[in-house]
């Protein structure tokens, strides 16, 4: 064999062959140096390239040896590996010798006994299911020879349905199979098996129907319980809660024109008559079905009672379309609706009719107003009662169907009480829900829209404004607060009056169509008239520039505004209490609107599906939040209107008069000016306080003690704004005109201007959070007067930017430093 060729170097050294990762990492640096030895120029470069090829082979050689040394262990291991596949190659031939010679033999005769046992297994289900057939089949011969004989002379009903109700457990493949055919038919009953029981059954439904009828006209219970019972053994389910259906429906005919027609002549003016005959006939159904489910449920399954139901609703149809129609041609209800629809409303059209002339303007309180021009409001009235108790019971009637015919799993279905609660399509489609529609519940919002218009302006034809109101702080008022006319008492208790009887109905279509047109009247008449009058009658406009409007203007606008303000309240309250609340609803600056609305109790009863429930109760609360904004800008406008007239050129006299003769630049010689007020904190007399106040309380008091306490807040906080402005440009004023001791007194003065100004109507020391409200509107005006006052210490803190300075922060930097200029210091 050839060995190859060892390459041999121009020294004449060998090279060794490596392995070939090691042949990959050291052959480029040999190649290098083999460059480097055949390009090199001199004997430095040529023993520069042996050193370097002498320390490649030192390092190579220790490599090899270090194989050399590994490849013992290496052997070692080898042989380990030899040996263990020596000793697995004996196992696997034993084991391969076992299975051939000793398993086979048990595998073989364990796969016989498998099938043996499969095929005694599939003989057994053979057996089994022929003599199932064979007891079937039995059982069916026994029937048919039962139902013959329980039908020959014994004439046992009973026992003839009980034979037909077991053979109707046998399968029908089994009844019509040939087996049958073959081994059933005797001698006496030689027809086929299912020919036999059919006509048993057929002839069994015929004499139960005519026994039952028999029954029925006998007025024997018994007799209709016994064969009742018996039309489900029969396979006649549906024949026998039809005919019982009709049965029910025949007493429900007769309790019906026996509530109709007795005392008929005496009951006819009872304004309830109609609606207790409806209540009679609904209460009568249900006592049926929640007296009869039972028995119906026992005997013919689960559910199977909403057959009956179908059946008496269409008998509650016939007899409550006969009392809608005889309620509606005896009060006439067809024309009153002519005459409702028809009704001008003249006065309060009259009142907004624009550019009338003084003494057209129609006016409240005359007799002659009071014309109801053919239209009988106490009988309007009464419709309505009425017309309520019956659509209240119609939403009682309802809600037991709907819980007695939907499903008791419907929660877990999906709806939740949704589900519940939803009508059953027969009755939304039933002839009586489409009569209680046309009849009753639009007649209802039609006259509930007229009833309550026609009451707003008869409030207004009626109107009388309270005696004995004075601005005269002299003379004690007659009258007791609020201070409103009649017309919002009046307004108000039909709100709430109309509120209720719509609730009372527990009809989402009543509810979500009166609520809007209330607010829709309430804010096109209540509001309307309201802003008429203190536009055209009450405006407090002044003879002549400078004067004061007369008393008796100023008061009746007065108290326009506090019927805005109390007819808000009402309002509130009112939907507060139809809703069940036991919080007050939130104002119209609150914070608590963006809060999930709270469906209560008292909805939750009236209304019992989740939805509905919620959509009533934002439809109440929808009330009071449109009527609350339409009266904002009118009540915004009513306060502005009074400062602006009766407030805002009193003013400045009186800020005026408070600084007369006042100087905030004394000498340390100067006397004060003589006064019998109290001492100053510095010694000299406060004259400043006890002027502003005086004219203060002059102005303000009369108004306070004629206006509400939410008016004269909302009136307060426009003027002290105001004044708080006056107060600052006087400030500015003294610009130059203040010392150290000056400054001290103006801001005595400033506090007891702020202190006096916003006690007002709250009474000094009361306590009330208002007045400290309203003192936020001098925070500049003050701040201003503790510039002037700071020590040199404190003002390097707040021009620094220290936490002084967050004692004025109302001021800029720019006008801090211009305050603190304004003292002149020694």
């Amino acid at each position: 064999m050839a060995h190859p060729q060892v390459p041999v170097q121009p020294n004449g050294h060998a090279l060794l062959p490596l392995s070939s990762a090691s042949s990959r990492s050291v052959s480029p640096a040999i190649e290098s140096t083999q460059t480097d030895v055949y390009n090199a120029r001199s004997v430095a470069e040529i023993k520069a390239a042996l050193s370097r090829l002498s320390s490649q082979e030192a390092s190579v050689t220790a490599r090899l040896d270090a194989l050399v040394m590994s490849q013992k262990d290496l052997s070692r291991e080898l042989g380990r590996l030899d040996l263990m596949r020596a000793h697995i190659g004996t196992q696997t031939s034993t084991t391969r010798s076992i299975s051939h010679g000793m398993l086979s033999e048990a595998a073989s005769t364990a796969e016989r006994i498998s099938s043996a046992v499969r095929r005694l297994d599939r003989e057994k289900e053979r057996v089994k299911a022929t003599l199932e057939v064979v007891e079937q089949v039995a059982e069916l011969k026994a029937c048919t020879l039962g139902v013959a004989g329980s039908m020959g002379a014994t004439q046992d009903w009973e026992t003839a349905a009980s034979y037909l109700h077991r053979a109707a457990q046998v399968p029908s493949a089994v009844i019509n199979g040939a087996f049958a055919a073959e081994m059933v038919p005797t001698a006496e009953v030689p027809d086929a098996p299912s020919v036999t029981l059919d006509n048993a059954a057929e002839s069994l439904c015929g004499l139960f129907l005519r026994e039952f009828d028999k029954a029925v006209k006998e007025n024997d219970g018994a007799k209709i319980t016994r064969f009742f019972k018996l039309f489900p053994l029969i396979g006649r389910s549906e024949v026998g809660l039809d005919v019982y259906g009709r049965y029910v429906c025949q007493g429900v005919a007769a309790r019906a024109r026996s509530n109709l027609n007795a005392d008929y002549g005496s009951q006819a003016k009872d304004g309830f008559f109609y609606a207790n005959a409806l209540t009679k006939l609904f209460e009568h159904i249900a006592q049926i079905i929640d007296g009869h489910g039972g028995l119906v449920e026992r005997h013919y399954g689960p559910r199977k009672m909403g057959r009956v139901i179908e059946r008496l609703q269409i008998e509650a149809d016939v007899q409550g379309g006969i009392i809608l129609d005889t309620w509606s041609d005896e009060r006439h209800v067809d024309r009153k609706l002519m005459d409702v629809k028809s009704y001008a409303f003249t006065f309060l059209v009259q009142s907004f009719l624009p550019t009338q002339k003084a003494g057209q303007v129609p006016s409240s309180g005359t007799t002659a107003a009071v014309d109801d021009e053919g239209v009988d409001m106490k009988e309007i009235d009464g419709i309505l009662n009425e017309m309520a108790i019956m659509l209240g019971r119609w939403s009682l009637y309802c809600r037991f169907l709907a819980d007695t015919c939907n499903a008791p799993d419907a929660e877990q279905e999906g709806g939740g009480d949704d589900k519940r609660f939803t009508l059953p399509e027969f009755l939304k489609e039933s002839s009586l829900a489409k009569k209680i529609n046309d009849k009753l519940i639009s007649p209802f919002n039609a006259m509930t829209t007229f009833f309550f218009r026609r009451s707003v302006e008869k409030a207004f034809q009626l109107d009388e404004s309270p005696s004995g109101l004075t601005l005269n702080l002299q003379r004690p008022l007659k009258a007791d607060p609020p201070h409103i006319t009649s017309a919002v008492d009046d307004i108000m208790y039909i709100v709430n009056k109309v509120l209720q009887q719509s609730l009372a109905t527990s009809q989402e279509a009543v509810v979500t169509n009166i609520v809007p047109t209330l607010s829709r009247v309430l804010g096109s008449d209540f509001i309307g008239m309201t802003q008429r009058k203190m536009r055209d009658e009450c405006y407090p406009r002044a003879p002549a520039q400078g004067a004061q409007p007369p008393e008796q203007t100023v008061i009746a606008f007065l108290v326009q505004i506090n019927n805005l303000d109390i007819g808000t309240d009402y309002i509130r309250r009112i939907v507060q209490n139809n809703t069940g609340s036991k919080q007050p609803l939130p104002s119209a600056d609150s914070t608590q609107h963006d809060e999930p609305m709270e469906v209560t109790e008292h909805i939750q009863s009236l209304f019992p599906a989740p939805s509905a429930a919620l959509r009533v109760t934002q439809t109440l609360h929808s009330l009071a939040a449109s009527f609350e904004a339409k009266v904002a800008d009118l009540y915004s406008d009513g306060i502005q209107v009074v400062f602006n007239n009766v407030i805002k050129h009193r003013l400045r006299p009186i800020l005026a008069d408070a600084f007369r003769d006042i100087e905030y630049h004394p000498s340390e010689t100067s006397e004060p000016l003589p006064h019998d007020d109290l001492d100053g904190v510095d010694g000299s007399k406060e004259l400043v306080r006890p002027r502003f106040a005086t004219g203060w309380n002059e102005l303000l008091l009369p108004l306070a003690r004629i206006l509400t306490a939410q008016a004269f807040d909302r009136l307060l906080t426009v003027t002290v704004a105001y004044l708080a402005r006056l107060l600052e440009k006087r400030l500015w004023s003294y610009q130059g005109r203040i010392n150290a001791l000056g400054a001290t007194r103006l801001e005595r003065d400033v506090a007891g201007i702020v202190s006096a100004a916003a006690d007002v109507g709250y009474g000094a020391g009361a306590g009330a959070p208002g007045r400290y409200r309203h003192r936020e509107a001098f925070a500049r005006c003050v701040q201003m007067t503790l510039v002037m006052c700071m020590d040199e210490d404190e003002w390097d803190d707040v021009v620094g930017g220290g936490e002084t300075g967050e004692v004025v922060d109302k001021l800029s930097r720019e006008e801090r430093i211009r305050v603190r200029t304004m003292v002149r210091r020694a």
